[in-house]
């Protein structure tokens, strides 16, 4: 028996599109992708749901390596500022009056838009997070959790003990279907003897490490005035790149920075919206992809981005990187959509996951492929790439489960989540 038959779609595989196939999902997992009409007849007789894929597109959700999704309370909130002006004097104000219920909420609402944009998986990097990890359990997505930790804070030890607790409750969840790093914030807000801490605390529990690093001009040129090195030079010399590590943004690094980068599977989260929209610049992806280095796709929060629609990601990196270097072939559409699933899956950590092929993890996305925007089909990598719309993802599964069927989520009640953040921007909107 099958947990669940999807029939009559066509399937995204790697890059070649297998039509009229069927796939079926047993404990989570691929467990068979059918293109004998007489397979598929049996194998719908032998499973416990059928859903029928006519003129939809089966592709693998897409995963957003790097966001601080409860950051969605902020959208629109404070726009057109520089980095540090955007946290010191509006960000980081206001986000010293959340709590549980605020950040339950902004958690929710940001998983209901990712799953109907067809996001299956993020990395998140905030406070509150064990209530983060209730509402990723309730939803059913897929999720890497890190409590943001700044050793400039009065909390700064209370953080690291709240990140380690963190760890040995959730991580490995359902089958890893949960995830625990740790989540030094940045250099700048994390001096030496902090980070000595968390790099300890990642060796004596064995939690890997998601940091911002090299995101800005200014963030580079202190470290280097501090230290006489880049961020990355001397992250590597602290010893943070012991077991790897998943360094967000990465706009300012030097050849010799991403040869330490190669050298110890670090990890790059590229957040291109972020980037532009916040002035930090363009990080140089083809040569890090060049280098060996494991590039993935991230929206950042939504209170600078403003949403965390990764089919955008995809597009602007596929098209960003073409006009930087004037060459058209620098991230072909391949390339992108690879960054914004498989390449994205391994930056996670995830090696069975970001393709739809046999023995994978049941991660899927239906797409509404029989729509004038679509046509024709020459090409489905290229049309999910720079034709299709978020909107399009028709139906969401996660794990082997069903979390969004005709656009309707079946897993968060949208008309009360609406309601509680009506009240949030009263409440915030009156800081």
């Amino acid at each position: 028996m099958y947990d669940l038959l999807i029939k009559n779609i066509d399937v995204l595989s790697n890059d070649t599109t297998i039509n009229h196939a069927a796939i079926a999902i047993q404990d989570g997992y691929i467990k068979f992708i059918f293109t004998n009409e007489q397979d598929i007849v049996k194998a719908t007789a032998e499973s416990t749901e059928v859903l029928d894929g006519k003129g939809q597109l089966a592709a693998p959700g897409l995963i957003n390596t790097h966001t601080h999704i409860a950051m969605g309370l902020f959208r629109n909130y404070a726009d057109d500022l520089e980095l540090m002006d955007w946290l010191q004097n509006a960000i980081w104000p206001t986000e010293a009056k959340l709590n549980d219920h605020y950040v339950k909420y902004g958690t929710q609402l940001g998983i209901a838009e990712m799953l109907r944009s067809g996001t299956t998986t993020f990395s998140d990097m905030y406070f509150f997070m064990n209530t983060t990890a209730e509402e990723v359990k309730s939803s059913g997505i897929r999720a890497v959790l890190s409590r943001g930790l700044a050793g400039v804070s009065p909390t700064a030890n209370q953080a690291l003990v709240e990140n380690a607790d963190l760890y040995r409750t959730w991580h490995g969840f359902d089958n890893h279907r949960i995830k625990v790093l740790l989540g030094p914030h940045a250099p700048y807000t994390c001096p030496d003897d902090y980070m000595e801490k968390v790099i300890a605390l990642s060796k004596e529990i064995g939690a890997g490490i998601h940091m911002h690093l090299s995101e800005t001009k200014g963030e580079v040129e202190n470290v280097i005035k501090a230290t006489g090195k880049t961020p990355i030079a001397h992250m590597h010399d602290l010893g943070l790149f012991y077991n790897g590590a998943l360094a967000a943004h990465c706009v300012h690094v030097t050849p010799e920075d991403m040869e330490i980068m190669a050298e110890n599977n670090v990890a790059v989260a590229h957040n291109p919206q972020s980037n532009l929209k916040l002035a930090s610049g363009i990080a140089p992806v083809p040569e890090m992809i060049a280098k060996g280095i494991t590039v993935g796709l991230g929206t950042d929060g939504s209170a600078s981005n403003n949403n965390a629609d990764m089919l955008e990601e995809v597009r602007l990196a596929a098209t960003l990187h073409k006009a930087r270097l004037y060459d058209p072939k620098a991230i072909p559409a391949q390339a992108a959509w690879n960054m914004g699933t498989v390449e994205g899956a391994k930056a996670l950590g995830y090696h069975d996951l970001g393709v739809l092929q046999e023995g994978y993890r049941a991660d899927i996305v239906l797409y509404n492929a029989d729509q004038v925007h679509w046509m024709p089909r020459y090409n489905d990598v290229a049309a999910l790439a720079y034709s299709a719309n978020s909107s399009d993802a028709n139906t969401v599964i996660v794990n082997g489960k069903i979390l969004m069927k005709d656009r309707e989520l079946l897993t968060i009640d949208e008309e009360k989540l609406k309601a509680e953040i009506k009240n949030a921007r009263e409440f915030f909107g009156h800081l």
